[in-house]
């Protein structure tokens, strides 16, 4: 009966029910654009749910098609990981490939990527347990916290009691008749803290004594996974250390219910469906992908990059890497790589890992029309961020559509004129153009000004010299 139980949450925590379309919607919310690369995120999406519908023979076969973007920085490829992230109820990691080095080099191994999305699987299971087993957790820290607040009453300690032998009897908790038990102390106590009213009385708590990880010791190199290993075993052999705190009744509280629900989960069977939900439905955003590409022949430092790609390569087809919660398949991961590939192309790549992202997406430089959308139209555009910061000191902003026209031109002006770096490039000239205002919005509230209208002419006085000045513009903007 528990294992049905588990594998009905694994498929709700698996799994998106949202369709292509759907999908698609929800992106648009907040990237502008690329819709080739948001077509190809919700096709693989919806095929994992396609695929846990097929018939258990087929199942094990129709593995996941891997895909690889291709665009210059700023276009919208980490920023559709980012809401996919959030998107999608499965563990999720974003890795940069130019953190990873060749086994036997100085730095993390690429091992290191699948021991990440356990992690990140077993803090998704363990937080839906918990939710789980939050109303008995809640009632069971309401006692602890009654028995700080009220507790028994001892029974005086004799002090020639150790020589006649009844050491134990004097240290026991007094006999109270069972009609006594319930008293009217321990009910008003009760009924005051579920009412509210003791949330800011202090009281002393016993709580463990977490030791600080041991940050740096074995980080980069190939020996992280015994160093988890090691500090694992350490702290199940050694007791745990207590301390005392002095904490509000309301901060006690959450610790007390943090400490229950871990007594009340079966770490075990959190750990195993962890893995099972990192097997099947785990994805993995690689990015910089084209950093580790290497252009014409591989001597020189250019080893280690390679190296990194044939590191790479078995985890993509499919291999299993050991972790501390257990062995993971990683055949029915899902990897979506990405990269500017500006120097090299993605035929530089190693020709076995090429043939392991079968779906390309070029994504396309952004345009006048497109800066324009990015301005105004995502949920948390930057116009509505700046307008909400400076609301904030009591300035109210306003931008006129001749403004926002202009910025637009300019950014993709200067995007032409120097390094294309995508939508990056409002964020600088916002930045400069809100300068003043932003450094006096204080001042000028004193001073009874509160509006400010920002026009095209208001533009070209902040920003078109910067921008027509080219050797400036590389500088400044």
């Amino acid at each position: 009966m528990a294992k049905a139980k588990k594998k009905d949450i694994n498929a709700e925590m698996g799994l998106n029910e949202q369709t292509p379309r759907e999908i698609v919607e929800e992106l648009n919310k907040h990237i502008v654009g690329q819709n080739d690369a948001k077509r190809s995120v919700a096709i693989a999406l919806r095929n994992r749910w396609r695929s846990r519908r097929l018939p258990d023979e087929m199942r094990d076969d129709v593995i996941p098609k891997n895909i690889l973007m291709i665009g210059s920085t700023g276009v919208g490829k980490t920023e559709i990981a980012r809401r996919l992230a959030k998107l999608v109820k499965a563990p999720f990691i974003k890795v940069e490939a130019t953190k990873f080095t060749e086994v036997g080099y100085v730095g993390r191994d690429v091992e290191s990527i699948i021991r990440d999305l356990v992690q990140t699987s077993v803090r998704m299971v363990r937080q839906q347990r918990t939710e789980e087993v939050k109303e008995k957790a809640a009632e069971n820290a309401t006692e602890r916290l009654l028995d700080i607040l009220v507790p028994e009453p001892r029974r005086s300690t004799n002090p020639l009691g150790k020589l006649f032998g009844n050491a134990e009897e004097s240290d026991e908790p007094k006999k109270v008749p069972a009609e006594e038990g319930k008293t009217s102390g321990r009910d008003f106590v009760k009924k005051r803290l579920l009412s509210g009213k003791l949330e800011d009385e202090i009281i002393e708590l016993e709580v463990a004594d977490h030791a600080k990880p041991m940050v740096g010791m074995f980080s980069g190199s190939s020996l992280e996974g015994m160093g988890d290993n090691l500090q694992d075993m350490i702290s199940s052999v050694m007791p745990k250390r207590m301390r005392k705190r002095k904490v509000t009744v309301e901060a006690a509280r959450k610790i007390l219910e943090q400490e229950e629900a871990e007594k009340l989960i079966d770490m075990e069977e959190v750990a195993e469906a962890a893995v099972e939900l990192a097997e099947r439905s785990g994805i993995v955003f690689l990015d910089e992908i084209d950093k580790v590409a290497v252009k014409g022949s591989s001597s020189g430092p250019d080893v280690s990059r390679e190296g990194v790609q044939r590191d790479i390569l078995p985890i993509v087809e499919g291999s299993t890497v050991m972790t501390k919660y257990g062995p993971v398949k990683t055949d029915y991961i899902l990897f979506i790589a990405a990269g500017a590939f500006h120097t090299a192309k993605p035929s530089d790549l190693i020709p076995e890992l090429q043939g392991r992202f079968p779906i390309r997406v070029e994504l396309k430089s952004l345009q006048k029309e497109d800066f324009e959308k990015i301005l105004t139209e995502p949920q948390n555009a930057l116009i509505k961020q700046y307008k909400e910061l400076l609301k904030t000191e009591g300035i109210t902003l306003e931008f006129q559509e001749d403004a926002i026209e202009r910025v637009a031109e300019m950014a993709y002006d200067v995007n032409e004129q120097s390094e294309d770096i995508g939508a990056r490039r409002l964020h600088t000239l916002l930045e400069k153009l809100l300068e003043e205002v932003s450094f006096n919005a204080p001042d000028m509230v004193k001073e009874g000004k509160t509006e400010v209208s920002i026009n095209a002419e208001y533009v070209d006085t902040r920003l078109k010299e910067i921008a027509k000045n080219r050797d400036l513009s590389q500088f400044i903007l």
